[in-house]
């Protein structure tokens, strides 16, 4: 063994060679898997026609029962999965993929920007189609808007894509998405993973709300103004989805009202010519007829496409449009649409009656729908079989597969290596990288058993039971330390973002989302027995935790050397001790109370709290002395707004800790060694102009200040984890608690 140079990389020859030595019946198999398309024709000396608006939205959805026979079909083989446990299965399926390598060889050979299957799928569908009109390429101009994108892949592709492939044009792109830093939006349908998205925020819409929800009318009538820079709208993709994994059956209905918005939006945005990408799953349903219908009649050439990077065991299909041709055609219908505009706009009645949908189309569409519904039972069929039993021989295949796709996908679609330079985001992924996804485990069957069972079950037989149920041992905090000063902040980047009024807290940038959500389930649980029982009962207090005392914590900090006075936040009757044998008593300042949140799901997103924590903080800052301490109760730091004021104090103090409490907060912030910086007076100017700003919202209907520190700052250095652990540490405890709460009926 070669112990000093590991393992050589296969040069390019060898790789070339590889492909050309391949046996034949591995080279057509590999063809095909990258060949799944079937297009619309228009009859010869006919056009589709678009409908009458006056018909648009007006009949109730029609049933296709040979679509339907399709549909009932394939649901009975996915039926033959409900057993199979979710992880055993996906690691079975990501073997028998031909494709499953593609993005790993991607990765190692060219170089590519947050390279995920997504990437490869998008690449692949430039590769295929002429997605970019010529227009755009000629004016030297080329302009993108990207729906539904995060984490970013499509974008990184395109970009990959142009640099590659010598289209030298001035490309300009904006992109949408379900905010991931809108905490009130949960994880069933938001993207989490913001690796591109934290250096790219000024190119995001997240609408006036703050949300990023593409279904609301205003955004899709704000989006406009938001690109008006753009000379044309030559490419909108929509790559969005929901998830889906407790219905899979209905995958394609549940999904019907996004992608009906992300059309309207891009008939909406979309220059003469330009091209549209939009993610469907199966086409079974009428609302899938209307909507190909209504894109057929659009543009002039509509392909349904499942790249070779798809897995071909899954219901996702790519609906590529070229060369859009009806943008004054479409004004009337259009207009009815956004006025219709919504989550329910496919939902109650149809886009289109079923006497409007040419039988020439519904045959077309009849046809390809059961060409892709006959590669994917195919599919699943194989992998069930090779589940039961798989041979060396079929293995050995398998493997020689996989990896002449790779290598083919390489070719065929002219791949090259990209310098670090010429990425989206020149310097790199974020420091901070949260993956929060959600992991399905056990099978379809144990999940719906799972779904029926208390929060209390879940969570002891999940992967937080052995450490919720453990005790506090009382060190919780004590090695977490957040040192500072800051030397750099850049007040001119600091404003004070207003949006949607927190509903609760659903999700955090700063917390382990799983165990969040426990939480919230827990208090939702907490407050419906209290309501049915017409109780006040506070959560008790675990006596077998070893806590920090408000007195043993003042007593500590007061005893330092080097610290000369103390101000302490008080939250109710907080440190009511006598404190003995210290050089100096501290000073109570009355701070926001923390009672109204303790069985509340909205956390520290309350307006009203938020408000008064402020006010606290900077009278605690204007009043502190050279080298004195800072005690905040604290019931949690999971939003922007929070996270923002301890990032002010990040840049006041010379470390930050925390310590666990008993009883309500369960935790306390404790700055040390203030260092007022260069930029305090400013500083101060600038909350007050907050404080006031907060006053104002708060007589608006809805609204909230939800974010005064930029983002950018947020994510940066060691904040981030030290808030991560703070929250860790304050849900666990409450959970901890509340485990143990006995509710009779």
């Amino acid at each position: 063994m070669n112990r000093g140079r590991g393992v050589r990389k296969r040069t390019a020859p060898e790789k070339s060679n590889a492909l050309e030595t391949c046996d034949e019946e591995i080279c057509v198999e590999v063809h095909h898997l990258f060949n799944k398309v079937r297009g619309y024709v228009p009859p010869t000396g006919g056009e589709w026609k678009l409908p009458d608006p006056s018909v648009v939205l007006c009949y109730p959805h029609a049933s296709h029962p040979r679509l339907q026979a399709l549909k009932q079909s394939l649901n009975e083989v996915k039926n033959q999965l409900s057993d199979k446990d979710l992880s055993v299965w996906h690691q079975h399926t990501c073997f028998t993929n031909r494709a499953g390598t593609v993005t790993a060889h991607l990765r190692s050979t060219t170089n590519a920007e947050l390279c995920t299957q997504a990437w490869a799928k998008f690449y692949e569908i430039l590769g295929t189609f002429k997605l970019l009109p010529d227009n755009a390429l000629k004016s030297g101009e080329l302009n993108s808007i990207h729906l539904c994108e995060a984490p970013g892949a499509f974008i990184s592709a395109l970009n990959h894509f142009l640099k590659t492939s010598g289209l030298h044009c001035d490309w300009s792109w904006i992109a949408n998405t379900l905010n991931p830093y809108y905490e009130a939006n949960g994880r069933g349908c938001t993207i989490t993973d913001d690796r591109l998205i934290t250096h790219t925020l000024p190119w995001w819409f997240f609408g006036s709300d703050n949300t990023g929800d593409i279904m609301l009318q205003k955004h899709l009538l704000e989006l406009p103004r938001f690109v008006s820079n753009m000379r044309c709208v030559d490419l909108v993709t929509a790559d969005g989805s929901f998830d889906c994994q407790g219905d899979p059956g209905e995958q394609e209905r549940l999904v019907a009202p996004l992608q009906y918005c992300e059309a309207v939006c891009a008939l909406l945005l979309l220059g003469t010519g330009g091209s549209f990408v939009l993610k469907m799953f199966t086409l079974f349903e009428h609302s899938s007829v209307c909507l190909l219908y209504l894109l057929a009649c659009c543009f002039r050439s509509v392909n349904v496409f499942k790249p070779g990077t798809s897995k071909s065991g899954n219901s996702e299909l790519y609906i590529v449009c070229l060369d859009y041709q009806a943008k004054e055609q479409i004004r009337p219908l259009l207009s009815k649409l956004i006025r219709n505009y919504g989550p329910d706009l496919s939902t109650t009645v149809a886009l289109f009656p079923r006497h409007c949908i040419p039988d020439s189309f519904l045959s077309q569409h009849e046809e390809i729908c059961t060409f892709f519904h006959a590669l994917q039972v195919n599919t699943i069929q194989e992998n069930l079989k090779l589940f039961v039993e798989m041979s060396v021989e079929q293995r050995r295949r398998l493997e020689q597969l996989r990896e002449y796709a790779a290598e083919f996908y390489t070719k065929r679609f002219n791949v090259h290596y990209l310098p670090r330079k010429s990425w989206v985001c020149r310097g790199g992924v974020a420091r901070w990288v949260k993956h929060c996804e959600r992991k399905q485990m056990g099978s379809f069957n144990q999940r719906k058993e799972m779904e029926l069972q208390r929060w209390k079950q879940r969570l002891a037989q999940g992967n937080y039971g052995a450490l919720i149920e453990k005790h506090l041992a009382g060190t919780e905090g004590c090695e977490i330390v957040l040192s500072g000063p800051l030397d750099e902040c850049d007040l001119g980047t600091w404003f004070a973002l207003e949006g949607a009024a927190l509903p609760k807290v659903c999700s955090s940038t700063f917390c382990d989302q799983e165990m969040l959500d426990f939480l919230n389930e827990a208090l939702e649980e907490n407050l419906r027995v209290k309501a049915v029982n017409h109780s006040d009962r506070a959560v008790p207090i675990c006596n077998s935790c070893r806590t920090d005392s408000p007195v043993s914590i003042l007593s500590e900090i007061c005893s330092h050397p080097d610290v000369t006075s103390c101000l302490v936040l008080r939250c109710q009757s907080w440190c009511d001790g006598t404190l003995e044998g210290v050089k100096f008593q501290p000073e109570f300042l009355q701070g926001p109370s923390c009672c109204e949140l303790q069985d509340s799901t909205l956390h520290d997103g309350q307006p009203d709290f938020q408000l008064e924590l402020l006010n606290a903080v900077l009278y605690a800052l204007q009043n502190q002395r050279l080298g004195s301490a800072l005690v905040i109760p604290l019931c949690s730091a999971l939003t922007r707004f929070t996270s923002g004021l301890v990032f002010t104090l990040h840049l006041c103090f010379r470390y930050i800790t925390f310590r666990s409490l008993s009883g309500w907060p369960h935790a306390a912030l404790v700055c040390m060694g203030f260092s007022p910086p260069s930029v305090l007076p400013r500083l101060l100017d600038f909350l007050r102009d907050v404080m006031e700003n907060m006053k104002k919202v708060k007589l608006e209907l809805g609204r909230q200040v939800l974010q005064f520190v930029p983002l950018e700052e947020l994510l940066r250095g060691e904040l981030p984890r030290f808030l991560s652990s703070f929250n860790t540490a304050v849900i666990r405890q409450q959970l901890h608690v509340l485990m143990q709460v006995e509710y009779s009926t």
